[in-house]
């Protein structure tokens, strides 16, 4: 998959805000490769003193169904976790104008960490979000981080815990998401809500308020993210399961837990 392929660029809101659009399409897959790319484009963002918003959706009908979980097996993993860390602290750490993800369809995996990691989420009412890793035998360490700041800590256990996933109106219900629109209007609803409450606002006091907000964010995405990556890296990854789930998945049979 080419840099050009990973994500797209345009304009909008009168050259106001950038989207940022998640590819190839159906799945908008976080590989390397595209956690390079989207951190490429939102370092070149960054110093635009004009930008008011950065919308980072998915192409075609679906945000993201994750990472690539080929990109999780030993070998590649070691490199891939870090890489896509590293991204979510660059949302945290780079002087960007508040950043809205864009959900419809999926939003698994690594997407959904990516829209936690945003300052804004709006949801298709029928988009489907959540965290399946656990499913496979292992566990998402950002979402561990990143979830309750938004759900209550004992409702983002369950969901981690589960694998289980939610409908975009569930979502708003539970104050994961901060806009739900009708299924289909996504981005429609952020661009109009953006025109009512943000473009109005000082591009630079934008920018200093996201700083002054995101203290959570940057305690959890510190202090917190890198204790679960040494944890997923040098502990799980050494289980025999988180292994063979990985494997099964690609291989596409049902994995042979042995607990262990």
């Amino acid at each position: 998959m080419s840099t050009a392929a990973a994500i797209a660029r345009r304009p909008l809101l009168d050259e106001r805000a950038a989207l940022l659009e998640l590819g190839p399409p159906p799945a908008n897959l976080l590989t390397r490769e595209a956690v390079a790319a989207l951190r490429g484009e939102l370092a070149e963002l960054a110093p635009d003193p004009a930008l008011k918003l950065i919308v980072i959706t998915g192409a075609g009908s679906h945000f993201s169904y994750g990472a690539s979980v080929a990109e999780h097996l030993p070998g590649a993993v070691e490199a891939m976790l870090p890489e896509f860390h590293r991204l979510l602290r660059d949302l945290d750490e780079l002087p960007l104008p508040p950043v809205l993800a864009a959900v419809a369809g999926r939003c698994l995996g690594g997407g959904f960490e990516l829209a936690l990691a945003c300052d804004l989420i709006a949801v298709d009412s029928d988009a489907e979000l959540g965290c399946p890793e656990v499913r496979l035998g292992v566990f998402a360490p950002a979402a561990s981080a990143l979830l309750p700041l938004r759900a209550s800590a004992g409702y983002a256990v369950s969901l981690l815990l589960s694998g289980a996933t939610l409908a975009g109106s569930e979502a708003l219900r539970r104050g994961i998401a901060d806009l739900e629109a009708p299924a289909g209007s996504v981005l429609a609803t952020a661009e109009d809500w953006a025109r009512k409450r943000l473009l109005g606002h000082s591009s630079a006091a934008l920018r200093q308020a996201r700083r002054a907000a995101r203290w959570p964010w940057r305690d959890a995405l510190a202090r917190v993210l890198p204790g679960l990556e040494r944890q997923y890296l040098g502990e799980l990854m050494r289980t025999h399961d988180a292994v063979e789930g990985l494997e099964a998945f690609v291989a596409r049979r049902t994995p042979r837990w042995e607990d262990r």
